[in-house]
């Protein structure tokens, strides 16, 4: 699959809003709009799931393989890091559980004993319990045939979100995969079926479509609209659609910068939190006033992200890479 930049500049917006809402929270701001980047991240995935289903045809056990290759090795260690912080004391509100520790690297949702939040030890994680979620029944449907997938994948969502809808569950785990939130994949799903089906809109609707979009979640932030999945996933997806519409028009130029954000989104969101929190505790020792510890957070917890994309995420990439070549070799031989 060819490099779509669009796609890579909204994984870099969505990144960098969540990093501008976790700074402004820690400094007693106010930007709760940021926190639609998980929405913005969840109709993408979805939409990057189906291009790659349907151009390369993995195997559900292929797909699977990539999908663990990507996500957990660095998750793993940046929940290490916070488990290791708690034990330490670095992080004084921290309550620490063994199967809490457990449902975090084994992404099972569960309450956090810290504050009562349905999230693990690192906090933004709960969103990748989503995504395991979204991966396992996206390889479940790739059993089988083209034309009947996504007809499966909407009536698996579908029964999900009815019955968290009707029987309104308690328990961590039933309530977050009938959530609402689970539409937001499908709506990617089926912008990327359009997307192959060369059916987007004509790029003259495709700035007003952003515009819109852009003008909707500002309703959102300043509370005319409801903040959920509801408003926030058709949002997502008209931002997404007006972005492929000049996409497909040959419209949108490479920038180099964004390009390169929106690559180290995944690291960025994974490791901004314990940046910001190095930095606000600093700035509260060193008596700085909020705007500057606000500005400082945000840096450094682009450039937490940025240092381990470099260090990690990229190593840990080219690692796999080259174990799938020397197997490949091994079978070919």
């Amino acid at each position: 699959m060819n490099k779509l930049y669009g796609i890579q500049y909204l994984r870099a917006v969505a990144a960098l809003g969540v990093v501008v809402f976790h700074a402004a929270e820690r400094t007693g701001g106010h930007f709760v709009i940021g926190a639609a980047g998980v929405d913005v991240f969840f109709v993408v995935s979805g939409f990057i799931m189906w291009l790659l289903a349907e151009t390369r045809q993995p195997s559900p056990g292929a797909f699977l393989r990539e999908r663990i290759e990507r996500i957990v090795p660095l998750y793993w260690i940046a929940t290490a890091v916070m488990v290791a912080g708690g034990l330490a004391g670095l992080f004084p509100k921290m309550k620490l559980t063994a199967f809490h520790v457990f449902g975090s690297f084994g992404f099972i949702p569960h309450v956090s004993p810290s504050d009562g939040g349905t999230w693990p030890v690192l906090v933004q994680g709960w969103t990748l319990n989503y995504e395991m979620f979204f991966y396992a029944l996206f390889a479940a449907v790739l059993f089988l045939p083209t034309a009947k997938r996504f007809v499966a994948l909407g009536l698996v969502f579908g029964v999900l979100i009815c019955l968290g809808m009707v029987l309104r569950p308690d328990g961590a785990v039933p309530r977050t995969y009938t959530s609402p939130l689970m539409a937001e994949f499908l709506i990617g799903a089926a912008i990327g079926k359009l997307w192959l089906a060369h059916r987007m809109p004509q790029a003259l609707l495709g700035i007003p479509l952003i515009l819109a979009s852009i003008a909707g979640f500002a309703l959102v932030g300043l509370g005319y609209l409801p903040f959920g999945p509801i408003t926030l996933g058709p949002l997502s997806g008209m931002l997404l659609v007006g972005v492929l519409a000049l996409e497909r028009a040959g419209r949108i130029r490479h920038v180099r910068a964004l390009t390169y954000l929106g690559d180290a989104s995944y690291s960025i969101y994974l490791w901004h939190t314990i940046a910001i929190s190095v930095v606000i505790k600093a700035s509260g020792m060193l008596g700085l006033p909020t705007l500057p510890a606000f500005v400082l957070s945000m840096i450094a917890g682009t450039a937490a992200g940025l240092a381990c994309h470099e260090l990690l995420e990229k190593p840990i990439a080219a690692w796999f890479k080259a174990r799938r070549h020397r197997a490949s070799v091994r079978y070919a031989a």
